[in-house]
């Protein structure tokens, strides 16, 4: 049996007969489902059905019977829950609960998000050891009420599932996914955490939403099955005792919300099932579907494959009967004298996170149905960059950024049945403002829905664990009459991924990287003083600015005081220039590709060329399809490098923009040497 919760709080519970659904219960719609769990008493069968909705927990028997309706005191809506025995663990966005037969007897709030929870087998560990999935790329390990110890992991971590299905031979093994892409598993012991394995995301697939284990190669060995955002469904296998290894994956159209292996259609024949964003169940089987034998064996299968196209066919025809009739009966309801326009609702799921690979926002917008456009709007000067997963006909609207600051105005038109839509977006640092996403579904009447993402000043800037000391570091001290949550505020204003909500206690340390650069920075504040430390001296710049204007937005005086270390710019210079090399060496090797190309028309062979120039020719399309990805990087690279030039001798009360011209000449050369020797000289 396979029971399903969905967005309209519509609990159903079916069984597969002869490749049909044959219906055991169905729910009435209420609050959207936001997870649904199986319990029972420990070391018996998990037969109870638990679902969360809004700050409300509900238990259902299999038959669909509700024997549970539990009112907790969260005030905002549950996002997690995990269930053991008489135990059960809930999360809203910062705030844990454990309560054990609905008594409350643990609380903790996290320092970020919460996106799931889990707590390693209690018949196993001897004790209650919940661990928190944390948006600031943290695992929170749980002792009661207190924090025992963090665990780091290299994305932020969106699900977590015990090792084999139950934490392994010693109960203590958790597999997470993240919203990057990576899996790694981790064993949680009474004092430490002790890393076991971790894979990356080398082929750039989705963000991980769920995991399950189950043996479906029937090797004996559980396999670890997982479901990504981008709709890939992997299968990893333990090959050796240490690193899984892929074995198999399937592409589905839609983000897995949900991945379980199990025996369902037939008996003998294990199943992996999947549940996408817009509510399909879909199923993979191990039944062998080229039957092998006789004549009489295909005519058989012939018939069972005809009964059910023609019980489709019906279905179909029905369903459009339908459509007609409610179309029909919209049509006159909204001529009427008494007509009352009626809006369809839609949801729109939506992600836009920054990519440390490539340094660029991954804008996804998955719709319940069909797409029709998609308009991008920003008021800020950003690339799109090309996506080869998007099939979407893009055209561009000259606009006019003058009157109303317009930099971009996209359409992507999709085509039919497309449901979800990635673009990229690169943005440049200290220009900052609203990225809007105008989302039109293929529903009548024809309804959009308005989605806006923030720019930040400084946005190539990620979340890190920790930074290099030994670099030269400039400081920027800030000073002031200002509250712990008035500073915060105004570094949430500057910098992604740091929480909405003040931190407690009495300060706080972040620290980043910049993804395009890997310069980094480190930010301490708490109430009435920020310091911020940083070996690119334009990020000081961009932080001094911005903070100052928001400092006088409230009328707050602030005393600022900066420490500038002049090898710091040397520094810089020395991280950007391979880079800058690169992509001049690119540059140059493209614009040469078609009169390359011309001389082998003209001459037939190409074997009187330089073998630099002959393999120039032989790769030009992985050149060209390089370039074309990267679209005014190499300006990028200049305008990073103009910028810190002015930014130096800004701190100096210099103005040099009138020296910028020569330094662009400098740049075309491409000298190391020369180029730290003009920023020195000036």
């Amino acid at each position: 049996k396979v029971v399903v919760g969905d967005q309209d709080g519509v609990i159903t519970c079916f069984g597969i007969k002869k490749g049909e659904a044959v219906p055991v219960f169905k729910t009435l719609p209420g609050q959207k489902i936001a997870r649904l769990e199986l319990g029972g008493a420990l070391n018996t069968p998990q037969e109870k059905i638990f679902v969360a909705t809004g700050s409300e927990v509900r238990g259902f028997t299999k038959r669909g019977k509700q024997f549970l309706s539990f009112e907790t005191n969260l005030t905002e809506s549950i996002k997690a829950m995990h269930i053991s025995g008489a135990d059960l663990f809930l999360c809203a966005s910062y705030i844990y609960n454990h309560y054990c037969d609905c008594k409350d007897q643990h609380y903790y709030l996290s320092g970020d998000k919460i996106n799931d929870v889990l707590c390693l087998p209690v018949d196993k560990v001897n004790c209650i050891t919940p661990v928190l999935a944390c948006q600031d790329r943290v695992l929170r390990v749980l002792q009661g009420s207190d924090l025992l110890y963090e665990v780091e992991v290299p994305g932020p971590p969106t699900v977590l599932a015990l090792n084999n299905g139950n934490g392994g031979d010693s109960g203590e093994e958790i597999v997470y996914g993240t919203s990057d892409g990576k899996l790694g598993l981790t064993r949680i012991t009474g004092s430490k955490p002790i890393p076991k394995w971790e894979i990356g995301n080398e082929k750039k697939r989705g963000g991980i939403l769920c995991i399950d284990s189950f043996d479906i190669l029937g090797d004996g060995v559980k396999e670890l099955l997982v479901g990504r955002d981008d709709g890939v469904l992997e299968i990893y296998n333990f090959e050796s005792a240490d690193d899984p290894v892929l074995r198999y994956d399937h592409a589905l159209s839609e983000s897995i919300a949900s991945i379980q292996g199990g025996c369902v259609g037939k008996d003998g024949y294990d199943e992996i099932l999947a549940s996408t964003y817009s509510g399909w169940l879909t199923g993979l089987t191990t039944e062998p579907v080229h039957r092998e034998g006789g004549s009489g064996e295909e005519l058989k299968l012939s018939q069972e494959m005809q009964s059910k196209i023609s019980s489709l066919r019906n279905e179909l025809e029905h369903l459009q009967m339908k459509v007609l009739q409610e179309r029909e009966k919209y049509q006159q309801s909204s001529q009427s004298s008494t007509a009352v326009s009626s809006v369809p609702a839609f949801s729109v799921n939506d992600k836009f996170t920054l990519n440390k690979d490539d340094a660029s926002y991954s804008l996804i917008l998955e719709v319940q149905t069909a797409i029709d456009n998609v308009l991008v709007q920003s008021d800020v000067p950003i690339d799109l960059l090309d996506v080869d997963k998007n099939s979407a006909v893009v055209s561009f609207s000259s606009c006019d950024s003058e009157p109303n600051s317009n930099f971009l105005l996209a359409t992507y038109r999709c085509q039919a049945n497309t449901t979800r839509l990635e673009l990229k977006v690169r943005s440049i640092e200290g220009q900052y403002g609203t990225l809007q996403a105008y989302v039109t579904p293929r529903i009548q009447p024809k309804t959009c829905q308005v989605h806006q993402y923030q720019i930040k000043p400084l946005s190539l800037h990620q979340r890190t664990h920790s930074i290099d000391y030994d670099r030269p570091m400039n400081t920027l001290m800030l000073k002031g009459q200002f509250s712990f949550a008035e500073i915060h505020s105004w570094v949430v204003f500057c910098l992604p991924e740091v929480p909405e909500k003040t931190p407690a206690g009495e300060s706080v340390t972040f620290y980043f990287q910049n993804t395009f650069l890997g310069t980094q920075l480190e930010s301490t504040y708490r109430k009435g003083e920020g310091c911020f430390k940083s070996d690119n001296i334009s990020t000081i710049s961009i932080l001094k600015d911005v903070l100052s204007k928001e400092a006088t937005k409230r009328k707050i005086n602030l005393n600022i005081s900066y420490d500038v270390n002049e090898e710091s710019v040397r520094h810089t210079l020395k991280l950007i220039h391979p880079k800058l090399e690169y992509q001049q060496l690119l540059a140059k090797k493209v614009h040469l590709i078609d009169a390359l190309r011309e001389l082998q028309v003209h001459e037939g062979n190409v074997d009187f060329l330089l073998p630099k120039y002959r393999s120039i020719l032989e790769e030009a399309d992985q050149l060209l399809e390089e370039y074309k990805r990267q679209p005014a990087h190499l300006e990028r690279l200049y305008g990073m490098i103009t910028d810190l030039f002015i930014d130096k001798f800004k701190f100096k009360g210099t103005n040099v923009k009138t020296k910028v011209p020569l330094l662009l000449e400098i740049l075309d050369g491409c000298d190391q040497d020369g180029l730290i020797a003009f920023f020195e000289a000036a």
